[in-house]
């Protein structure tokens, strides 16, 4: 496992130099916003554990978070409002990337890198719940990178294949038996780059409200995909010629998506329409704390990004933030 968390690293550092380089429009330069200090007792910083190498979040129950380690196999679970907390699961070995909150059953589920698996644990306990194979790499390259949990199944991308898994779940939440995932070609609009090892393609993913479409960013490309989630049919979401290259994690609020943009420290902000097919790049939010993040997660009015640091080598002394934007 270590030899995989090294060639992550490698993959990242590659992907923070491509992306910084890269021209390709993003939003116009007056639409920046640099984000204010939010006024409140909730910390604007919060510590992460040194040499952690953290890149999924999710929120929980109350003030909780939750934040995943890509080197140690350990989550942390954390507390917004005190900035404080500790580690909740520890699976040396496991590459836990990005995670979604289940709130019908307190449930972590997080995707599993290299490994092409995904991982359920009990959010209270952090108990290890289920193991769930999506891909094997001995066929060929595989990054299961993001999650969404609907009410009848978790989607999971895979950067390295042009493929969603879907892990159905039973009406209360339950979890299936381990051979229930189900593979969906990613077909239609959806541009898959072959050799795109470094930044990847599919990678967050989100759903609408009424959850009968997804929204894929591929980071390669800087598209925006809705995404049947029974089919896997793929449709280019309009942003007429703007892009959201090295996009990574998301964050739909009504009808607004907040794209990562981790080589560039920001977060685009995406007005889409009703129907989700179109949308206009309203602004970019950055912050002087930001260092390279990768995803993101609301609560309330702010948004919390993980400082995932991709572009430096990991180590034990490193240090790692999540931090706070208004949203």
């Amino acid at each position: 496992m270590r030899a995989l968390t090294t060639l992550l690293t490698l993959l990242m550092l590659t992907f923070a130099l491509a992306g910084c380089a890269d021209d390709a429009p993003t939003a116009p330069s007056s639409a920046v916003v640099q984000a204010a200090p939010v006024v409140g007792t909730f910390p604007d910083v919060i510590a992460l554990p040194n040499g952690f190498s953290p890149e999924g979040i999710a929120f929980g129950r109350g003030t909780t978070f939750y934040v995943g380690s890509l080197s140690t196999g350990a989550i942390f679970r954390g507390d917004v409002r005190t900035g404080t907390g500790d580690l909740l699961v520890s699976v040396p070995g496991r590459e836990q990337v990005g995670m979604k909150y289940d709130e019908r059953t307190d449930r972590l589920f997080v995707a599993g890198g290299f490994s092409g698996q995904a991982y359920v644990y009990d959010a209270s306990t952090g108990a290890p719940l289920a193991m769930y194979q999506l891909a094997d790499p001995s066929t060929g390259p595989t990054l299961v990178n993001d999650v969404v949990v609907l009410r009848d199944a978790a989607y999971f991308t895979d950067s390295f294949r042009q493929v969603i898994y879907r892990l159905p779940l039973a009406h209360n939440g339950a979890l299936p038996a381990g051979g229930a995932v189900e593979e969906l070609p990613l077909t239609g609009d959806f541009e898959f780059i072959p050799d795109a090892f470094v930044t990847g393609n599919a990678n967050g993913i989100v759903a609408t409200p009424n959850e009968k479409q997804l929204i894929v960013v591929n980071t390669t490309t800087g598209r925006l995909y809705l995404v049947d989630p029974k089919t896997g049919q793929t449709t280019e979401i309009d942003l007429s010629g703007a892009l959201v290259m090295d996009g990574d994690g998301l964050v739909l609020v009504g009808q607004t998506l907040y794209v990562v943009q981790g080589p560039l420290n920001q977060i685009a902000v995406v007005r889409l329409n009703r129907d989700f097919t179109s949308g206009v790049m309203e602004r970019v939010i950055t912050d002087p704390d930001f260092a390279f993040p990768s995803t993101i997660a609301a609560f309330g009015n702010s948004l919390y990004a993980v400082n995932a640091r991709f572009d430096v080598v990991p180590g034990a002394n490193v240090e790692y933030q999540v931090v706070r934007v208004p949203r």
